[in-house]
């Protein structure tokens, strides 16, 4: 049966568990790595994780954690703070324009990742000769989008519950300001934006249900013949499908969807420009 194991930084891999160890959901693994061995806890287990890998391509459990597997982890836990604190320091002698996001150990030791972030492409390669001389262990350096930064930081969101990125999504989709236009949003960076400065992923969750009711709603700016004249489309409800209309009157009058099937259709909305939309976008995919 498969397994899915979660390291740090919410980086999961799935495992096979030849020995048939009886593990549930929270315990630790010892298991295999590229070159030596890696630990970290079962996420899932179940059939349904069969039909994510092909045959023979994911690598294999080796045991399950021992009170001096469990010793090991707490003191590579301790390591990567010191290795933390001494890589920020290295930065700064070189004066490399980068930001040092986290450092996660190997579980065996062999090899130490240092996770950052920058701007643009960085010459890393003397701080990586000196942090080989400190450790004498392979080192990598990984660079890594504010997004995924986000996600291996974790957090809470302005909903008060823990970033999606570090509970349940997998992959980061593009968003861009033509979401939250699509569901009436005011464009401010501020509540638009999450912890990572881009734009919030949430704003996708709805996108269809918006799509399809805007479909069937009339657009802001539409003008309607009445009775007494002109009717302005100044608001919609998508959850009652509902219109609110400014009268020649100055006044407001909700219709439904029924209602407004009798009244004639004179104006409509004319759709922004792709420029427009352009100089509008407040972030896209980092």
């Amino acid at each position: 049966m498969m397994i899915e194991i979660l390291f740090k930084g919410e980086r999961k891999e799935i495992y096979q568990n030849p020995m048939q160890f009886p593990f549930k959901v929270g315990d630790f693994a010892v298991v295999e790595a590229e070159k030596g061995e890696d630990l970290g806890v079962v996420n899932q287990i179940g059939p349904v994780l069969e039909r994510k890998v092909k045959k023979g391509e994911c690598r294999t459990i080796i045991r399950k954690m021992t009170p001096n597997d469990e010793k090991r982890y707490q003191e590579n836990r301790k390591k990567e703070v010191k290795a933390y604190h001494l890589c920020r320091k290295k930065i700064s002698e070189h004066q490399l324009d980068m930001k040092l996001v986290d450092v996660e150990y190997q579980f065996d030791g062999n090899k130490i990742t240092f996770y950052f972030t920058a701007d643009q492409r960085v010459d890393f390669r003397e701080l990586v000769k000196d942090l080989a001389g400190v450790y004498k262990v392979r080192i990598e350096l990984r660079q890594i989008g504010v997004r995924d930064e986000a996600k291996r930081v974790g957090g809470y969101g302005i909903c008060g519950r823990k970033l999606c990125c570090t509970t349940f999504l997998t992959e980061f989709e593009p968003i861009t300001t033509q979401c939250a236009k699509e569901q009436n949003l005011p464009l401010n960076p501020q509540k638009l934006s999450g912890v990572c400065g881009r734009l919030l992923c949430c704003l996708m969750y709805e996108r269809n249900f918006y799509r399809r009711q805007m479909q069937r709603l009339p657009a802001i700016g539409a003008v309607y013949r009445g009775k007494t004249g002109d009717l302005q489309v100044i608001q919609v409800n998508v959850f009652n499908e509902t219109a609110t209309l400014l009268t020649p009157e100055q006044k407001l009058e909700i219709l439904g969807l029924e209602e407004l099937k009798d009244l004639n259709l004179v104006k409509m909305k004319k759709s922004s420009s792709k420029e427009e939309d352009e100089k509008e976008t407040l972030a896209l995919e980092g």
